[in-house]
Parts: structure tokens; sequence; C-alpha cells
């Protein structure tokens, strides 16, 4: 008979499920209602509002989505901290890259679209884990998530975390049928388009989910300005403007890419580029 709840203690295990997309949400829901001795303490659209109830409700599983559009998952263990984080199985739609490092490091995880048996099992394993770590109090999840970390995001395990920051440092992104990890200060431009966003990097361009207002919200403005209803640079690489039609201006990058600097920001973008200076600037690009 499969165990049930905790062996140890006798009570429920509790579940948190943090996954952005409705269908996939309300299946792992359905699966975990369905299994005795679960209780599921939360569900999160979003990274951001899973690191507010992971460390609000202190749940002892979390299915965790790897690609989500305010946070990423591990953004999530980055913020709350290995040393802090319950048990995790990973969820993911790609399945090169990040499946891998799953697998060196021990990690359960559900590929999208997983079969009911793989969910069973994966919990399965869970389930005895937290009871092995009730009975004896080992827990090496600490340590493989530090090393897991390091793997996917290239940062040293023993490193202490830095501290939270309320902007996007990371973007995953689909790439050769897997997933990558984009630093945000290695991005040149976004270019979004309804509710898709174009992640342009050097030569490269990813495509993830998200729109302006969003994106906006997400990015640092001291990093990265609006100058289009459908743009959005790294103020680093700019190297120029010229002017164009109407009052626009056309925004020079580093690498050549010209970009159109709508009237609408042009003022904003200006202040936040040049300071004091920026009203000779504006003056030229009338005449």
């Amino acid at each position: 008979m499969p165990a049930t709840g905790d062996a140890v203690s006798g009570r429920p295990i509790t579940v948190l499920v943090a996954d952005d997309e409705p269908l996939a949400r309300r299946r792992l829901l359905r699966l975990l209602r369905a299994e005795p001795g679960i209780e599921v303490v939360a569900e999160c659209k979003g990274g951001r509002s899973a690191v507010e109830q992971i460390r609000a409700r202190a749940p002892d599983l979390v299915f965790l989505d790897i690609q989500m559009p305010d946070l990423d998952g591990f953004g999530v263990i980055t913020e709350v901290g290995a040393d802090r984080m319950p048990a995790v199985v990973f969820v993911t739609a790609y399945d090169q890259y990040a499946v891998r490092a799953f697998e060196v490091h021990a990690f359960d995880y559900l590929l999208k679209p997983f079969e009911g048996e793989r969910f069973h099992g994966a919990l399965a394993r869970v389930r005895a884990l937290l009871a092995a770590s009730r009975r004896d109090g080992s827990d090496p999840r600490e340590e493989q998530l530090r090393r897991l970390l390091a793997d996917v995001l290239g940062r040293d395990a023993d490193a202490a975390p830095k501290s939270a920051s309320p902007y996007f440092e990371r973007v995953a992104v689909k790439s050769d049928g897997g997933t990558r990890i984009l630093q945000i200060a290695d991005v040149d431009w976004f270019e979004t388009d309804g509710n898709y966003v174009r992640v342009h990097v050097g030569k490269s361009t990813y495509l993830i989910r998200s729109t302006a207002s969003r994106l906006q919200e997400e990015l640092d403005p001291a990093r990265f300005a609006r100058i289009h209803r459908r743009f959005l640079v790294n103020v680093d690489r700019v190297v120029g403007l010229e002017p164009w039609f109407g009052g626009d201006a056309v925004v020079l990058l580093r690498d050549g890419t010209k970009l159109r600097l709508s009237r609408n920001f042009r003022e904003e973008f200006l202040g936040r580029m040049l300071g004091d200076h920026s009203e000779g600037v504006e003056r030229r690009l009338e005449e």
C-alpha cells in the first residue's frame, strides 16, 4: 500500500503549485487533490507570487514551472534561498538543457504534457524523501539545489545569494528544442507583438510569452527604456540618434541596429539618457 501523508507525523504533505499555464495548473491540482494525504495550500500563476507564498506558507513540496513570465523557476529558488526551499518537482515544456541538469542532480521533473504514471512516480519518490528526512534528520536538498543553480545559471554553488531584485535578472527561452537561460543584461532590445515578445541578443532572436505593459513593469527602468509602443531598448547599447519624420527619431545601437523612437516616448527617453543635456538634442531632432 502506498504511503499517505507524512509517514512519521501523520499529517498531510502540504503542496504549492506554481505554473502560469491555466490548463497545466488545473491538471496538476486535479491529480494532487485525488491523492490521499496531500493538502494543496496555494496555487500561483507566476514566480513572484510563488516566492511570497513559499515564504508565507512553508509548504513541504512545490511543483515548480521553469518557464514563467515574471520570474522563472530558477529565479524562485534563488530568491527564496536554497536553504529555505521545500522539496521541488520541476515542471517544464522543454526537454534538453534543463532536463539534463535535473537528471544529473537527481531532481524529479515532469515534462509537459506528462502522463499520470509519471506524476504518481514523482510524488511517490517525494513522499519517501520527506519520510526519510523527518525520520533521520538527513536532508540533501539544499546542497543539490545549490549545485543545480551553479550548473544552470553559472553561479558558484557556495556563493552567498544576492539580495532579491524587484526586476527581471534572467529569462528562460526556448532554444534548439531545450531551454536557455539568458542574463537580462545581455539583451540588446525587446520587440513586443501582442502576447509575445521577441528577445534580441546579438544575432540571435528568441520568443517568449509576455506583453509590452507587463514587460516594462518587470524590467529595471535604469537599464531598459521604452522608445516605441513595440520596442524597449537596453540603454547601454545606444550609441546615437538620427532625426526622422513627424517628430520621431531613429535610435542607433552598437551593433548597427536602427529602431524608431516615437515622439510620445522621446522626452522621457532623452531625459533618462542625457539628463540636463536632453533639451539641446531635442531641438536638433526638431530641425
